[in-house]
């Protein structure tokens, strides 16, 4: 009897975790997208609707913050793709998960924790994914076998769509070109026309017999820009492509496909759909749905399609301009990182094409976003089911020209900031038209939608999670934070930061990347050793005075060097050596002062 009832109070409280129904969720992530081509959000900020550099257009996520509840002042964990996506599906800071950059990481490590959507799927929801999705985890299956570990329950692969020739665009290597064959595979980017055939270009094809033209005219079909360090050193097909017209009209590109298929999910319940090669169920109505799409952009290569581009070629935009001055005060580390994106060298017409595609673009990204969330909430509302939608404006940002280089990487605001938008069937959680400045991160997510679908993110079994319930923010039963953090070794090199509503603090924040070893290296190096740069926001909001060595400033950088070392390096931190398989699992750890990271920084 003892037995039933313990049985018994177990199923109640089990019933009364789900008393409130469960809501469907949509979580919509773009790439390398800059907060500036919102409107909403430019109003929030800076009181004007328009981007300091001009025209922008964004009416459906307008329409979202109109909708519900904006938090403009979010922050990345790492301004590159991989990092900053394990940060939000699993809820963690790079310098806890001991993904720092784009290495394939696994589940077998003893320090690591369910994802999010592996977390949802516990709650009884069916998870769904397409589109970019950047989390590189592997694992060893039952049988012995070391391979691929889906976090989702259904995962259409954007690298299938584009091997298959779906998304418009795609790259890799082509053995005939124009009925030619290749004595050897090169290289290429593909473009797939209307009609159904395939263009190449690729800079292996300028040197091959009958086809030393063939780039530069495909190149000039669809006015391509590449990234170019010299004007001399142009070459057709070689470099990334920052500029340029989609081959496809718009709704046939890459993310116009990952739309399609999220809208033929949710419109043919339960049943067994295809694209190209993969199959997959549409919803199923019994359950509470948990859906991500993932798009690529406004991230490389930017090809709006022409609907969208002729509106944007008429625009002039404003060029960032470069001082200097401000070069000269970076240390080493950050010049490196300008150097390899430079940028102001280019002739002021390619400026003002990378500039009008790159919003031509995101304005076709919010014509998507659009289309995905008005399907999302028509089957929401026909099947009269709660809902909610999380909006991400990108894993990172992106600079044109500023500081004089283009690309991400960097610790600066216009590289860092990742607006949220949350919009719910509750309002009572998020009323429609509120916006709430304090500080918040991407590791927010996590906590947000596990406790909408149910979860107590209180419980002990969730104490590995380092953000808050926004729905706890938004009503002010936490308090704000007093910082955010971040910590990247991609591309620019291992590098950490803490930032305030008035100050930005960087460092470098290792001598190399392997794992494991000196990790108390900063603890120990000279100031000068760190490479500092410290930003006071209020007299600089965009960036460019480097104060780390003014002596007015010492006392403010001193607090924040030290709060910024003793929570990355001293609470809690891993670092693993994954191996370039992904397979390994030994694990480091720095544990010094626990607790530091207690969101409270006085200055």
């Amino acid at each position: 009897m003892k037995r039933y009832w313990i049985l018994t109070a177990a199923l109640s409280l089990a019933a009364s975790a789900f008393a409130k129904p469960q809501p469907n969720v949509l979580w919509i992530l773009t790439d390398d997208h800059r907060y500036d081509s919102i409107r909403a959000f430019n109003k929030i900020v800076s009181g004007q609707e328009m981007s300091p550099l001009g025209y922008v257009e964004s009416p459906n996520t307008d329409k979202l913050a109109a909708m519900g509840t904006t938090f403009p002042s979010t922050y990345c964990h790492a301004q590159g793709c991989a990092p900053s996506r394990a940060s939000m599906h699993y809820g963690r800071y790079p310098f806890r998960t001991g993904i720092y950059e784009f290495e394939w990481h696994n589940k077998d490590a003893e320090h690591t924790r369910p994802s999010l959507p592996e977390q949802m799927a516990k709650l009884g929801y069916q998870t769904f994914h397409v589109g970019k999705l950047g989390v590189r985890v592997r694992t060893t299956s039952p049988n012995g076998k070391f391979g691929a570990h889906p976090i989702y329950q259904q995962d259409i692969s954007f690298h299938k769509m584009q091997a298959e020739g779906i998304t418009g665009w795609s790259k890799g290597e082509v053995k005939e070109v124009d009925g030619i064959t290749l004595d050897k595979p090169v290289h290429c980017e593909w473009f797939r026309t209307p009609e159904g055939s395939w263009e190449y270009t690729g800079y292996g094809l300028n040197k091959i017999a009958g086809l030393e033209d063939h780039s530069r005219k495909i190149d000039e079909k669809y006015d391509i820009l590449r990234k170019y360090k010299k004007p001399s050193e142009k070459q057709a097909g070689y470099g990334e492509i920052i500029g340029g017209v989609s081959s496809m009209p718009e709704g046939e590109n890459r993310d116009g496909t990952y739309t399609t298929e999220l809208i033929r999910f949710l419109k043919n319940p339960n049943k067994e759909l295809k694209v190209g090669s993969q199959t997959y169920a549409g919803v199923n109505p019994d359950k509470p749905l948990f859906a991500n799409i993932g798009y690529d952009f406004p991230h490389t290569p930017v090809l709006p399609p022409e609907s969208f581009r002729k509106r944007f070629q008429k625009k002039k935009y404003t060029l960032p301009e470069v001082d200097k001055a401000e070069f000269a005060k970076l240390p080493p580390q950050l010049q490196k990182l300008v150097a390899g994106g430079a940028s102001d060298h280019y002739s002021d017409a390619d400026k003002q094409q990378m500039v009008q595609d790159y919003y031509a673009f995101c304005a076709y990204g919010d014509h998507l976003v659009g289309e995905a969330v008005e399907a999302f909430l028509a089957y929401s509302k026909k099947q009269k089911q709660p809902w909610m939608v999380v909006y991400v404006c990108g894993d990172h940002g992106w600079k044109l020209n500023e500081h004089g280089s283009i690309y991400k990487f960097s610790p600066w605001q216009v590289d860092s900031m990742d607006p949220i938008i949350v919009v719910s069937s509750d309002k009572k959680r998020f009323p429609a038209g509120k916006v709430v400045t304090d500080l918040t991160e991407l590791v927010d997510i996590a906590p947000t939608v596990l406790a909408a679908g149910g979860a107590d993110v209180s419980a002990s079994k969730f104490d590995y999670l380092d953000g808050y319930d926004l729905a706890q923010v938004t009503s002010g039963k936490l308090a704000p934070r007093d910082y955010v953090l971040s910590e990247s070794h991609a591309v620019t090199g291992p590098r950490a930061t803490i930032r305030t509503k008035d100050y930005m603090f960087s460092i470098k924040s290792r001598p190399d990347k392997t794992r494991g070893k000196n990790m108390r290296w900063a603890m120990e190096a000279s100031y000068k050793e760190l490479e500092p740069v410290l930003y006071d926001m209020k007299t600089d909001p965009d960036e460019l005075n480097n104060l780390a060595f003014n002596p007015e400033y010492k006392q403010i950088a001193e607090a924040m060097k030290n709060k910024l070392l003793n929570i990355v390096f001293g609470d809690n931190r891993v670092e693993v050596n994954w191996g370039k398989a992904g397979d390994g699992t030994e694990v480091f750890r720095s544990n010094f002062a626990p607790g530091a990271d207690d969101k409270k920084l006085k200055l």
